[in-house]
């Protein structure tokens, strides 16, 4: 009799279903975040996106060079309105430079340590504007090119119309006169014509109504003579120039 050839037993599945199978190829997965994944275009892309690029830089140049040219109308139309409102003070107010002329010298120790008791007659013209006289003025006397006194330049108000005497003391600058200028001081005093210039910077600001304005330096020059160097010195003959820069007295 024939052997019976009987079938292996089946074996159960395993107690843990939840193991999957293996892969049954030589592939693996990586997962990695989000943010570090890149991509590499194609070329096409790399040519649209550097035509893109340009085109964009140029309309970004394009709206600079816009952008400039606006500022510069803008600073163009504010300084015509800014030229256009100071010619309208300046026709409503008419504002004038001061007048200057020397009242009296009194000289006293021109041959050692020189002193000056000074007298010069201001004049404002104006019929609407005020003139503030601020404080830094200076005031020189000369004689052939040397400061013989020196001397400030009061602060003061100066009404509509008005006429002042500034009266100021003057002292020796410290300079020492040379034997030559001495002997010229000397031998004008013996004809009684001693030529002096004196010469001042003024600063001030102009009340137009109840506006004060900038401040502007004016530049007094006189040439005077006077008959003797002496306390009883009297003016011969004067001469006064005044004189600002266009622009400051503009306030540009």
């Amino acid at each position: 009799m024939a052997d019976r050839v009987h079938p292996e037993p089946t074996l159960p599945p395993p107690a843990d279903s939840t193991l999957k199978p293996q892969p049954t190829s030589a592939s693996f997965v990586i997962q990695l975040p989000k943010d570090q994944i890149y991509r590499i275009p194609p070329p096409e892309n790399a040519y649209r996106f550097n035509l893109y690029t340009r085109r964009n830089a140029k309309r970004h140049r394009g709206s600079c060079r816009s952008c400039l040219a606006f500022s510069i109308i803008v600073l163009f139309l504010l300084f015509i309105s800014l030229a256009i409102a100071l010619g309208i003070i300046f026709l409503i107010f008419l504002p004038k430079l001061p007048s200057f002329s020397i009242n009296s010298l009194s000289i006293q120790n021109i041959s050692t340590s020189s002193e000056i008791d000074l007298t010069i007659r201001s004049e404002n013209p104006n019929k609407k504007n005020g003139i503030y006289y601020l404080n830094g003025g200076s005031v020189d006397v000369e004689f052939s090119g040397k400061v013989l006194c020196r001397g400030d330049w009061p602060a003061f108000y100066q009404g509509k119309r008005n006429v002042t005497m500034v009266k100021t003391a003057l002292k020796g600058s410290g300079t020492r006169l040379s034997d030559d200028v001495r002997g010229r001081l000397t031998a004008a005093g013996n004809r009684r014509e001693v030529p002096l210039g004196i010469y001042a910077e003024l600063p001030m600001r102009m009340k137009f109504g109840a506006v004060k304005m900038w401040t502007v330096t004016v530049k007094l020059r006189c040439d005077v003579t006077v008959d003797k160097l002496t306390a009883a010195s009297r003016v011969r003959k004067e001469s006064c120039r005044v004189k600002a820069d266009a622009f400051t007295f503009l306030g540009v």
